[in-house]
């Protein structure tokens, strides 16, 4: 007698909600046809009481776990990592405003399969206009950190941030020091290893960390352009709010106080430490010139109707 019963699922397809119903929706519709492999999908919402997410979770056939209180994109991705079934194998990290591209799981499940040392595969990633949006880049050296941290805010054109900002090469299977956590393929045994994303960072650079880390345990990190996605979500930094940038600068130093820990490193931190305050001093400014300029631009646009 044949055994009917289904393949047990080797790969997971994990997401965060944040009154992310819509955008959930289509991302975990677009899973259909970016694998053929059977997919473990799931969901947790660090904003349950906005209706809407469980439905469209449920429709998918995805469990859905709400988180009583919001911890944090990291922290909600290790819980739902904590109940996956042994047999998965891969998880796929990705934003709810993710749109995954014709066989784009299995590319990176292949290119994973290629060589064991491998923990983590990023696709191109592309912007709603087919732009690349640069998701696989080197960690910041020192002086380049330090360079960028401290002249960013008061001198744009510095070569430091130009170096930082420099767009890498996208056409070519290539090692990076971190792939970006809107999308990406992650070996189980690895993530487990290095203890999942560090609960510490709410916000951003929460990937930084997890490359940073995979390399520092002998693991690759490889980006793979035969496999697309398009974000839909991208923001301009000009638009963000004060407590967003906040929350980035907050980030950035938590990740330098780690990489660069250690009572003889104590000069350094404190150089880039103190560069990422100026920064984020002159951002939350222009931030909120921002959000001036755009509401005197409405009480304009009102006075002459």
């Amino acid at each position: 007698m044949t055994d009917q019963r289904p393949a047990r699922p080797i790969v997971a397809v994990l997401s965060v909600s944040y009154g992310s119903a819509g955008e959930i929706a289509t991302m975990l519709d677009s899973v259909r046809d970016a694998t053929d492999h059977p997919t473990l999908l799931a969901v947790a919402d660090n904003l349950p009481s906005q209706a809407g997410t469980e439905d469209a979770v449920r429709v998918a056939g995805g469990g859905y776990t709400a988180l009583p209180s919001n911890p944090g994109y990291g922290a909600a991705i290790n819980a739902l990592v904590r109940s996956l079934p042994t047999s998965v194998e891969w998880i796929v990290i990705t934003n709810p405003d993710v749109v995954f591209h014709a066989g784009a799981i299995d590319a990176m499940l292949h290119e994973g399969d290629t060589q064991v040392d491998i923990a983590a595969v990023g696709p191109l990633i592309r912007d709603e206009e087919g732009a690349t949006y640069p998701s696989a880049r080197s960690v910041p050296s020192l002086r380049t950190g330090i360079g960028h941290a401290l002249f960013s805010g008061v001198w744009p054109s510095n070569p430091w941030t130009a170096r930082y900002h420099r767009i890498e090469d996208y056409d070519h299977v290539r090692d990076a020091g971190w792939l970006s956590g809107s999308c990406l393929l992650v070996r189980r045994s690895a993530f487990e290893q290095i203890g999942g994303f560090d609960e510490e960072f709410f916000m951003y650079f929460e990937d930084v960390d997890l490359g940073y880390r995979f390399g520092r345990a002998g693991w690759r990190n490889r980006f793979l352009p035969d496999a697309e996605v398009t974000h839909t979500g991208g923001h301009s930094t000009a638009g963000e709010s004060e407590a967003m940038i906040g929350a980035h600068h907050d980030s950035a130093e938590r990740f330098i106080q780690k990489k660069y820990a250690g009572t003889l490193l104590w000069p350094v931190r404190a150089c880039l430490l103190l560069g990422l305050r100026v920064r984020s001093i002159f951002a939350k400014r222009r931030a909120r010139g921002f959000v001036s300029g755009r509401s005197a631009g409405a009480d304009r646009r009102r006075s002459r109707s």
